[in-house]
């Protein structure tokens, strides 16, 4: 099987057998290693288990990971003192940046040899079953039907399964609800089909998406394509025309980018259909909904304006909207006019605007925005003219009350969806993916903003470790209640040191192999920085090599406070991922010191940024708060007609738990993106 396949099945706690033969001889001693290297337990399929899912789960969990800067990490480092720890890196960098020799993994002059004791700390066990490839098939088959139900634009690890599996096993597609997906699909298979899921419209974002990926370019206006890829989107534009899915009206939203497209691929109408398109893209008239939606909103028609922005776009985009159409509100009536406009079934329309609308507070400085673009996250900061210049403001008055509102609604449209459901109180501490396009994919990853605790005696080890690049940097910042922030990183850590947050050195020649580490105690910490009440863990490649051209991997351990064995412990990883976005930057996850939870941020941010601390981090704090507005547990129990306590009971079972349950009843995991997505995409 496909080990894209194995790789996916592998982060929702499966194992694939592939039906080799003679194995039955070392079932015992393949399952007695898979708990004592990796804590991995089989609940289901024994029988199946093969010697080579050892090798394959060292490769999933690591096993031979490189040696960090400090090969005694953490002792050998507290022992050092704010002058050798310089001293260490000065000497590592002259021998490295300033005389080129990256032949061999530098180490420390100081540091006196460290007898590790053997492995004894406890670990947390992680279930795992085994299937067959027939059923491994069938399980990605639901996958990625799920995925393909889905609205919004998949992770490239999702987008990655959905394509392969596709030409794999000649899947017979049905519906696309994404045209982003839509889109990626007919750019990377030149399959001309996958233009029944699209609108002529769509057609610039296609032209958008191949202008990045085969050209390297992110400006539509100044394209430069090859002959056959004007072809191709020739025959998509002839194709669409013939079809009806000639939407002029939306066309014109991107008049000028569709005027210069026409021009730069040379095309001429074959029908009068297409004829008619051509003159309306060429002319003068704009006969956009929304060019009609800001005329009545420049004359101060606010009822006007979002009557026709629902007639000609639908509710999803007015609720798009709200924020802008709040702001010019001048009467009661209009206010009350917006709100009772907002009903609506979209779910993930709702829930991404509970989450905007209940994380809002009304900024009269400069406000950092995010959004996404090609998959990565992009950040910005209004600069003075934009601050003096902006007039969408609402109060935090109005912002309460349309969260309300949406609240009310999704309560409404949610309301008896399933029947009977049992949930695990623990499911409160897991969002919904409700936008992980940003997202790598791997083992433990979950939701933004969900939550992990970290038991009291327990300290959090993050990782980051990288061959063919040389140098790969593992940052921490502090965040203090008022927002300011402090940075741990390879440039400041010499001077802070110490049993609250421990750093393993910074390894630069790691072409073959390099890694780090950061250990944070989170009593001693609180202690050391009382004011302190978020930390970011960060990846950011320093050699300027984007992480999908070199192999990065980054993570968590959770180890004891006094930990014993090496430095990598695979048995005691709670997640392993690998970071492969086309960009310099990643954050990678946070702690909650208040609560003492590890909580995910999983984004890869675009840009050239390769420095850690030159990065913004306001935009974070809404990721902190999610799971307050909305979890997975609060989700489906709006859904449920009745929550049960007694899971023999239910239709449904909601947990992060091993449960045995009857045949037809579903059972949904933190892990089970696809199965959430779905339920969100319902209508």
């Amino acid at each position: 099987m496909n080990t894209i396949f194995k790789n996916y099945l592998f982060e929702k706690h499966l194992f694939v057998n592939e039906g080799t033969k003679g194995q039955e001889d070392n079932r015992s001693e393949t399952l007695f290693a898979l708990a004592k290297l990796f804590g991995i337990r089989i609940v289901a399929g024994e029988k199946l288990v093969q010697e080579s899912m050892i090798g394959f789960t060292a490769s999933m969990l690591g096993e031979n990971v490189p040696e960090p800067f400090y090969r005694g990490f953490p002792q050998s480092v507290r022992e050092l003192t704010s002058d050798q720890l310089l001293f260490d890196q000065i000497l590592h960098y002259f021998q490295t940046y300033w005389l080129g020799d990256f032949s061999e993994p530098g180490h420390s002059v100081f540091e006196k040899d460290i007898e590790r004791s053997a492995f004894k700390e406890n670990v947390q066990i992680k279930d795992f079953s085994v299937v067959t490839e027939d059923e491994a098939v069938s399980l990605l088959a639901g996958m990625v039907e799920d995925l393909l139900a889905g609205t919004r634009p998949l992770s490239d690890d999702q987008f990655m399964l959905v394509k392969t599996f596709i030409k794999e096993y000649d899947y017979k597609v049905t519906d696309i609800a994404s045209k982003n997906t839509c889109v990626k699909l007919l750019r990377d298979t030149r399959d001309i089909r996958y233009a029944d899921y699209m609108n002529l419209s769509d057609v610039i974002k296609l032209v958008d998406d191949i202008n990045f990926e085969e050209y390297g370019s992110q400006n539509i206006r100044k394209l430069n394509l090859k002959n056959k890829d004007r072809k191709f989107i020739e025959s998509v534009i002839d194709l669409l025309i013939d079809l009806g899915r000639c939407d002029i009206r939306t066309c014109f939203e991107k008049k000028k980018i569709w005027n210069g497209l026409l021009h730069h691929i040379h095309y001429k109408a074959k029908s009068p259909d297409g004829q008619v398109f051509v003159d309306a893209m060429r002319g003068n008239v704009n006969n956009s909904v929304y060019a009609e939606f800001e005329k009545a909103m420049s004359e101060k028609q606010i009822k006007a304006a979002i009557d026709a922005l629902i007639k000609g776009k639908g509710s999803g985009a007015f609720l798009r909207n709200v924020n802008y159409i709040v702001s010019r509100c001048e009467t009661l009536e209009d206010t009350e006019y917006v709100v009772n406009c907002m009903d609506t079934r979209n779910i993930l329309i709702l829930l991404q605007l509970l989450l905007q609308y209940s994380n809002y507070t009304k900024n009269s400085g400069a406000r950092t925005f995010k959004f996404t673009r090609y998959n990565q996250l992009r950040v910005h900061t209004e600069t003075y003219a934009e601050v003096k210049k902006r007039k969408s403001v609402i109060s935090n008055g109005q912002a309460n009350m349309l969260a309300r509102k949406i609240m009310e609604n999704l309560k409404s449209v949610l309301k008896n969806r399933l029947g009977k459901v049992y949930i695990d109180p623990d499911m409160a501490n897991y969002a919904l993916p409700v936008q992980e396009n940003t997202s790598q994919g791997g083992f433990g990853v979950l939701p933004k903003g969900s939550r992990i605790h970290i038991g009291e005696m327990k300290k959090l080890r993050g990782f980051t470790y990288w061959e063919k690049v040389n140098d790969i940097d593992l940052s921490v910042f502090g965040i203090d209640k008022k927002g300011h922030k402090t940075e741990f990183s390879w440039r400041t850590m010499s001077g802070r040191q110490s049993g609250a947050i421990t750093y393993s050195g910074d390894e630069t020649s790691g072409y073959n192999g390099g890694s780090e580490y950061f250990d944070i105690d989170m009593d001693q910490f609180r202690k050391k920085y009382p004011d302190m009440r978020y930390i970011v863990f960060c990846d950011n490649v320093y050699s300027r090599i984007p992480f999908n051209k070199c192999y990065c991997r980054a993570g968590y351990m959770l180890r004891d406070v006094d930990d014993s064995g090496l430095i990598y412990e695979p048995k005691t990883v709670q997640s392993a991922f690998t970071i492969n976005a086309d960009g310099l930057f990643a954050y990678l996850f946070g702690i909650d010191l208040d609560t003492n939870d590890m909580i995910w941020l999983n984004m890869a941010r675009s840009g050239s940024i390769n420095v850690a601390g030159d990065t913004s981090m306001e935009f974070l704090m809404q990721y902190f708060h999610v799971t307050e507005i909305i979890n997975v547990a609060s989700f489906f129990e709006m859904m449920a007609e009745e929550v049960v306590d007694d899971i023999s009971e239910a239709e449904v079972v909601v947990t992060n738990k091993h449960v045995e349950c009857e045949e037809g009843v579903e059972v949904i995991r933190e892990y089970d993106f696809e199965k959430m997505i779905r339920y969100m995409n319902q209508r």
